[in-house]
């Protein structure tokens, strides 16, 4: 299974270079489904792999002059204070619960590329526009959000911050996936910083699998060459919601237990209510 999980990890480099994203949501289903590891070890495992890997592309996009460095830097800041902050408040939320939570924003993501990926009559001058700035209005709450979103399921946002910057910045895609490259490698380090203590890492499978990563994300980054833009967009949703329906189907029991929790409730409720009713009421005496 070890050599299984190490051949899956080119793929997690090849989609990390390609699209800017998509490497977390490979990695912790990976360590989960196929190599056995328990969600919360996998989801804290996973962050120097997309880390150290999304590094390694931000510079081949940066060669190509697809990093937009001080949206980079404004986005990843703000973000890397939420992912520290999430990944300290994860350790209330169980595994299952946290993928589940991952399952179901793939799909918000998804649904927001598909709707960015539709063609317009603006989409020749789209592939020419270069980056915006990003009103502080909206990078704050946007990327705070993301990074607590990274810290509580493990994951380097890349997902969320793609269409971020191509909806909000209006970012050609692939500068959008340069960019997003170097926001994942400073978000991914926050999280890890904030999981520092609640699990133990196995350090030796990790570099092996982040090495093979590392190499996957090289071709992945020369391969966005041949790739058009509005292609680009469509793989990545289409991506999101293959894997995000798989891991929600694989994580329903969460619904159904708090279904199950909120029956009882109201059973238990219904009971108290009837104890109540049917108990005699006081005497009135006179003194």
């Amino acid at each position: 299974m070890v050599l299984v999980g190490y051949a899956l990890a080119a793929l997690v480099g090849v989609s990390l270079g390609l699209m800017g994203g998509g490497g977390s949501i490979l990695t912790v289903p990976i360590f989960v489904y196929v190599l056995g590891y328990d969600p919360k070890l996998a989801i804290a495992m996973s962050l120097p792999v997309i880390g150290i890997t999304s590094l390694a592309g931000a510079a081949g996009h940066w060669k190509a002059g697809n990093v937009h460095l001080r949206t980079a830097i404004y986005f990843g800041v703000v973000a890397m204070v939420g992912a520290f902050a999430g990944a300290r408040g994860a350790r209330f939320l169980s595994g299952t619960m946290q993928l589940a939570l991952l399952a179901v924003i793939m799909l918000v993501a998804a649904a927001m590329m598909f709707r960015s990926a539709r063609p317009t009559a603006a989409e020749a001058d789209t592939a020419v526009e270069h980056t915006r700035a990003m009103p502080v209005a909206l990078l704050v709450p946007v990327a705070f959000t993301v990074g607590v979103i990274t810290g509580l399921i493990g994951i380097g946002g890349g997902f969320l911050v793609v269409p971020s910057l191509v909806l909000l910045a209006h970012a050609p895609m692939k500068q959008a996936v340069g960019t997003s490259l170097l926001v994942i490698a400073m978000n991914s380090a926050a999280g890890f910083a904030g999981y520092l203590g609640q699990v133990t890492v196995p350090w030796a499978f990790v570099s092996g699998f982040t090495a093979i990563a590392v190499v996957g994300i090289l071709a992945g980054t020369y391969g966005t060459r041949f790739v058009s833009q509005r292609m680009l967009k469509q793989a990545f949703a289409v991506f999101l919601v293959v894997m995000g329906t798989f891991m929600l189907y694989q994580n329903r029991t969460v619904f159904l237990l708090g279904a199950r929790q909120t029956h009882a409730v109201r059973t238990h409720v219904m009971h108290t209510s009837e104890v109540q009713v049917r108990l005699p009421l006081p005497q009135l005496t006179r003194g």
